[in-house]
């Protein structure tokens, strides 16, 4: 049967883009038949009708909901009747009906990811202006074992209670919470798409590959669904990085990699001294750990500004100005000393206030099992599980492919590390098991958007696959959770539509 709410959705995603400039030659959304050319054309013309029936009601650019902060009573173990019974911990979601047709309008619902709720909820403007669009009930479902869904408290990390923080823990969660919540509220008959960005996006997926009797739709946004499950390359992650500077100028990747190249120096003459004065260290390094642990702080920065590239100025993953991109490369290229350059084009991360008159090299970053970068905090810890886990991260940088220095990031040494720190071992390809990888041939009705420019990008499904009702997408914006992020004037000015 067809499904005429996830057709509106697709076709208002697409007339979303537009607005914001992004419908131009590296624009597309691709209805991918598998058996005759009549599915595509049938797509295609249901397609345009629709455009005009979604758009017929008028576009809400930039509606601001009032949701409600609720408890969910979640049961804690799905899958192990033994182990805690039918023991119970409060998840948290977010909610608004204010846009909502009751009783038939669709259920939009954010599949939470590595963080707290709010800040998606905040940084989804998207989600909203559409369900002011379709008259959608909205919610925001928090992750277990994030923010302030803990199922064990302040004991949430300890071993063994960590173990119950699993992708299929959580999927189960989202599940049965939209069945009771569609109960409670009356909305039996109501459809229910699913958002979500990054590894939100992998979970929207999966839910509806593991929940397709729950979920009728999904839209991942960046969900890096492959990468994540092992498959390709290890380098790929930090060269797109390096590929988001690079743009913006060659010289600014060859001033950060110089710069590099000149800590390395110093180090291996172990001129503490020096290193610890360029970078305004609070403690003067030390040893071969120290200088590693200052590399990473120092490559996690540049990841972080490619990954938040926004036209806009914002404070989702911490503070940023507009274009951090442009703005480390002017800083790199205008400093008189690459070192002095390349700590100013950190502060940009660690030290947006100005504040701060030292770095500490320990508390600013920590390693973890996921080279890109865990955070800080409880979130951290949870995240850091995760890729202890089920969801693999090896990703290095060679400084051939990119600019930064040689950090090697094996299954090896991924093991090892989790070993130590949570006393669990990896299993390689367990999510390409569980979540078929791309053997996506059976899947429907998911949209998968990336952005040209998204390190991420890569990781996840970009190009034509032999799928029925499966829909790419590809869009020259710079973080492809922009998708999800409400109207800006700064964003509709980066690009000029072209047809």
């Amino acid at each position: 049967m067809t499904n005429w709410g996830f057709i509106c959705v697709v076709v208002l995603l697409s007339r979303y883009s537009e607005t914001q400039g992004l419908t131009h030659s590296r624009f597309q959304v691709i209805f991918l038949p598998r058996r005759s050319s009549v599915h595509c054309y049938w797509g295609l013309l249901m397609s345009v009708s629709w455009l005009v029936v979604c758009l017929n009601h008028g576009y809400s650019t930039d509606p601001k909901p009032q949701f409600k902060e609720k408890y969910f009573p979640q049961i804690m173990d799905h899958f192990n009747f033994n182990s805690m019974g039918n023991g119970t911990y409060e998840q948290r979601y977010l909610i608004t009906d204010e846009y909502w047709k009751k009783g038939s309008g669709p259920i939009f619902f954010y599949t939470g990811n590595e963080g707290d709720i709010w800040e998606f909820a905040l940084n989804s403007g998207f989600i909203t202006e559409l369900a002011a669009q379709q008259r959608a009930l909205v919610i925001f479902a928090e992750h277990r074992y994030y923010g302030k869904s803990l199922p064990f408290g302040q004991d949430s990390f300890n071993i063994p209670e960590v173990g119950l923080l699993t992708v299929e823990q959580a999927l189960a969660d989202y599940a049965i919470m939209i069945t009771e919540l569609k109960q409670q509220l009356g909305a039996s008959a109501c459809p229910v798409i699913v958002f979500g960005g990054s590894y939100g996006g992998m979970l929207s997926v999966y839910m509806r590959l593991r929940y397709p009797n729950i979920v009728a739709g999904a839209l991942a946004a960046s969900a890096p669904i492959l990468s994540t499950a092992g498959m390709g390359e290890s380098k790929q992650f930090f060269q797109d990085v390096t590929s988001d500077f690079e743009n913006y100028a060659p010289e600014c990747r060859d001033a950060v990699r110089g710069a590099f190249q000149r800590l390395q120096d110093l180090a291996q003459i172990e001129d503490y001294g020096r290193i610890q004065s360029a970078f305004s260290l609070c403690k003067t390094p030390s040893s071969y750990k120290d200088i590693h642990q200052l590399n990473g702080l120092l490559r996690n920065a540049f990841t972080l500004m490619a990954m938040l590239d926004y036209p806009y100025s914002t404070h989702f993953m911490g503070s940023m100005p507009a274009n951090p991109v442009k703005v480390a490369c002017d800083t790199m290229l205008g400093g008189a000393d690459l070192l002095h350059a390349l700590k100013d084009t950190a502060g940009i991360v660690y030290n947006s206030t100005g504040d701060l008159t030292c770095f500490d090299l320990y508390t600013l970053y920590v390693e973890c099992a996921d080279p890109t970068g865990c955070g800080l905090g409880f979130n951290s810890l949870a995240w850091d599980y995760q890729a202890c886990t089920e969801i693999e991260m090896c990703y290095e940088s060679n400084n051939v492919s990119d600019m930064f220095p040689l950090m090697p990031f094996t299954e090896k040494q991924r093991e090892q590390y989790c070993s130590k720190r949570w006393g669990v071992i990896p299993r390689p390809g367990w999510l390409k098991t569980q979540f078929w990888g791309d053997a996506l041939s059976t899947a429907s009705n998911i949209i998968f958007s990336n952005g040209d420019l998204d390190p991420w990008a890569n990781g996840g499904v970009r190009s034509e696959l032999e799928v029925d009702r499966l829909i790419g997408m590809g869009q020259n914006d710079r973080f492809s959770p922009c998708q999800l992020r409400g109207f800006n004037l700064a964003t509709a000015q980066l690009t000029r539509p072209t047809l």
